[in-house]
């Protein structure tokens, strides 16, 4: 048996798993099955207290999906992490000749990432509209992986997990068995991952359908069909050429502005006069997503999703703007940034009960309090502040949260219902 591990440090429990045995003979206490749709065995188990995926699949298909994964992962793309591959395993007999098992690869479970089937059967995680948010995400992580030169050639539901972001949705990939890396996609690798992934988020929502799980006013036809729409948006405002006239320099800003917006930042813009010299062609060459969440860490060293970012960013300035009413000084970003979350940030997390403070990411809960807050104010006709909106968030909101570290989906129509192995 070969057994190969990243950062071994952070997971030395691997080595304790029965990697000899087959995958479904394990009995390990807290063991269940992951369901959905699976072309392999798949199982999540707690070991030294996290979780993690275990998936049973030929050698050098575990192997490849170990070097895609963290090939995406290095790159900044949003997946899971990759832990260690197995290879090379062998069942061993009384008096008979070693019996060859397929390899393993297992994967860091994903906390606070939510299965579609759970997002979507409307168990109370009050997203508004959240069909769109489902779509923009995969659509989102479609395009992200398009723009690095991944081919996904499974895009779907099943194959990816969303976490919470500042009321939106952020998609990660889990499953790149039929991915390709590429120094460039062509046009075509891109329309077919494009149309597979029409056809697959329109299954998936066809079986919550006939589960009767689905929320009444999503239809998975309409849905899957905004695909190619919403993707070709992005992708033409991310990639496009613009077109400005002479010195008109705001209309360039506008489109980098733009992009910051989305969460893309520009490496680098090419602009070049048209034929008649009357106008200016410019192209933007983005840069990976995530412009304010890196912005974020590098000014206070926490680790968020984009959009929560964006919405502490914009704390932080409230922050400072505050401060300098009070003083008449006004301090550098960085210093702001230091001084909120010494005073405001640490302080309300630190408040917060230890039974509710894993329930969501700790982002997740400031952002929900920022909101909260302001339902307070117009209802009490008055500001608030965020220690006085924090009592009743926890009582009314927070504690009524289901915890999220790790969801566990529920089966659909086709599926008995299985049980936490014993």
């Amino acid at each position: 048996m070969r057994l190969q591990v990243a950062h071994p440090a952070e997971h030395p429990g691997i080595g304790g798993l029965p990697l000899d045995t087959a995958l479904s003979d394990w009995t390990l206490e807290g063991m269940h099955r992951v369901l959905g749709v699976h072309r392999h065995e798949v199982r999540l188990v707690e070991v030294d207290g996290l979780s993690y995926v275990v998936k049973e699949l030929p050698d050098d298909l575990a192997r490849r999906e170990y070097r895609l994964l963290r090939e995406l992962a290095e790159d900044g793309l949003p997946t899971v992490d990759v832990v260690a591959v197995v290879t090379e395993r062998h069942r061993i007999l009384d008096d008979a000749p070693a019996e060859p098992l397929d390899g393993m690869l297992i994967t860091r479970h994903l906390d606070y990432s939510l299965p579609y089937r759970s997002l979507l059967s409307g168990r109370g995680l009050r997203i508004p509209f959240l069909g769109d948010r489902l779509l923009d995400a995969l659509v989102g992580l479609l395009v992200r992986l398009h723009l690095a030169g991944f081919y996904w050639g499974d895009c779907s539901l099943s194959n990816a997990l969303f976490r919470r972001d500042a009321g939106t949705l952020a998609a990660h990939v889990i499953d790149v068995e039929t991915g390709e890396r590429h120094e460039r996609l062509t046009d075509g690798q891109r329309r077919l991952d494009i149309m597979i992934a029409c056809d697959n988020v329109a299954g998936g929502l066809l079986d919550l359908q006939e589960a009767g799980r689905l929320q009444a006013e999503i239809d998975p036809f309409a849905v899957a069909g905004e695909i190619e729409r919403r993707y070709g948006d992005l992708w033409e405002e991310l990639t496009g050429a613009g077109v400005v006239g002479i010195g008109d320099q705001r209309g360039i800003q506008r489109r980098l502005d733009r992009l910051h917006q989305l969460g893309y930042d520009v490496g680098e813009l090419e602009v070049v006069s048209t034929a008649d010299g009357r106008q200016l062609r410019f192209v933007p060459q983005v840069v990976e997503h995530g412009f304010h969440a890196e912005r974020l860490a590098r000014l206070t060293g926490l680790r968020t999703g984009e959009n929560q970012a964006r919405r502490l960013l914009d704390d932080i300035h409230t922050f400072g703007a505050e401060l300098h009413t009070r003083t008449g000084v006004t301090l550098p970003e960085n210093i702001a940034a230091v001084r909120w979350l010494d005073q405001r940030f640490e302080p309300i997390i630190a408040a917060i009960p230890p039974d509710l403070l894993g329930r969501l990411e700790s982002a997740e809960i400031y952002h929900q309090l920022l909101e909260h807050r302001w339902y307070v104010s117009e209802e009490s006709g008055h500001d608030v502040t965020l220690t006085e909106a924090l009592v009743s968030y926890l009582d009314r909101i927070l504690a009524a949260s289901p915890d999220e570290r790790v969801q566990l989906d529920e089966p659909t129509a086709e599926m008995a219902r299985i049980d936490p192995l014993p």
